[in-house]
């Protein structure tokens, strides 16, 4: 993409609010590590769902509900986050949102029952989605505007940090201690970064009083809107593919268990590099990095339909995926900040809000697909969906300037 292009992409951006001339970056490191915290929690029940079943008296798909639970409160606390805590400093709402997590997590570690259990998990979607409404939003007031990528990829690599570990060693420790400690553990780490929060952050008096009627106004910026389609189509797409990832591995390449776990390692520590990658390509353009990303996971979902039963190559271009799609968060988070820096909370809910809606219609879109059409049928759509948002972005016109 040309600098004239680029620059037309990004021509709709607002002005950054209470910028910073100096870098508060032991306070960033605060907010990577809360987001190191909340994502292990969260992923933490798809490495224990059997033992909790069967300590709970239930079957797996009841279990799985704990997931759902997240995800759907999720939608909703995004968006009302930065409204219900608009009086509040900043701070002490995240402050508060860490408290909630190690809540839900000693919710969780002592629950006797699964309602309770679910409201554990209720309580992380509001911890969890408040937090990454409010991310991005307090990133650009630690540190200056043309540090702002670098930041906000610090804070996504908590993100891989706890993707790639998370899971294997919840499922080793609940082996080895047992699924409730597994919790507890989390709810150590949790205070832990409370503490480092406390000394760290410093006091964010709030710049604005949204209201609902704040994200009505949002919605009608041609810029914030094709934020939220753009993941609409591309989040889909990609939580489609790898929700079902596994069945695909197992049944083209027909890879073993230990084969697959490797696979999904270097997908993780693919994501790790990505965001990092993700930051430089966002210092050029954060559109640049979303039609980069995107493309790039289309390129490689062709790639597994055609040659995916070679197990090399699907190994490969599991890991790939991982590195490409770790630079859109980064990429989307940017771009929404930039076109709303203004109602950069308000505008940091509706985009967890998108998220948390595509990634539960890619996986159940892929769930049809791949009862329809086997393990192809959600990598078919990976493909499709992912190359439609990165010609969406790539040919769209943004606060009336056309691509060069």
């Amino acid at each position: 993409m040309t600098d004239s292009a680029t620059a037309a992409l990004d021509a709709d951006v607002s002005p950054i609010a209470n910028e910073r001339t100096d870098a508060a970056w032991a306070a960033v490191v605060s907010l990577m590590l809360g987001a190191f915290s909340q994502v292990t929690a969260e992923f933490l029940p798809a490495s224990l769902l059997t033992p909790i079943a069967t300590d709970l008296g239930v079957s797996v798909g009841a279990a799985g509900q704990v997931v759902t639970a997240t995800s759907l409160v999720g939608i909703i606390a995004g968006l009302a986050t930065a409204i219900v805590t608009r009086a509040m400093d900043r701070r002490v709402v995240l402050w508060s949102l860490t408290v909630l997590l190690i809540v839900s997590n000693l919710l969780s570690a002592t629950a006797s029952n699964l309602p309770i259990l679910l409201l554990a998990r209720v309580l992380l979607g509001i911890s969890l989605s408040g937090f990454w409404a409010m991310a991005t939003a307090t990133a650009m007031r630690l540190v200056p505007a043309e540090a702002l990528p670098r930041a906000i990829s610090l804070i996504f690599s908590g993100v891989s940090i706890a993707t790639v570990s998370a899971a294997p060693i919840g499922a080793y420790l609940g082996d080895l201690w047992g699924w409730r400690n597994v919790f507890l553990l989390a709810a150590v780490v949790g205070a832990v970064v409370l503490v480092f929060q406390i000394l760290t952050l410093p006091r964010l008096p709030p710049l604005t009083s949204p209201d609902v009627r704040t994200l009505f106004v949002l919605m009608r910026r041609p810029s914030v809107r094709l934020v939220m389609i753009a993941i609409a189509v591309s989040i889909s797409g990609h939580f489609a593919g790898f929700t079902y990832v596994r069945h695909f591995l197992e049944q083209v390449p027909k890879l073993p268990v230990t084969a697959i776990s490797l696979v999904l390692l270097a997908y993780g520590v693919g994501g790790f590099f990505g965001n990092f990658a993700g930051g430089v390509l966002v210092a050029r353009s954060a559109k640049l990095a979303i039609v980069t990303g995107s493309a790039a996971i289309a390129v490689l979902a062709l790639v597994l339909f055609v040659f995916g039963a070679s197990g090399l190559v699907a190994g490969i271009a599991v890991g790939l995926w991982g590195f490409a799609f770790g630079v859109l968060p980064v990429g989307f988070q940017t771009w929404m900040v930039r076109v709303a820096s203004d109602e950069a909370e308000s505008a940091g809910g509706l985009l967890v809000s998108a998220f948390q809606v595509a990634i539960t219609v890619g996986a159940v879109v892929g769930g049809i697909l791949v009862d329809g059409f086997g393990p192809f049928g959600a990598v078919g759509y990976l493909a499709a969906a992912t190359l439609a948002g990165a010609l969406l972005v790539l040919l769209s016109r943004s606060g009336g300037e056309v691509p060069a």
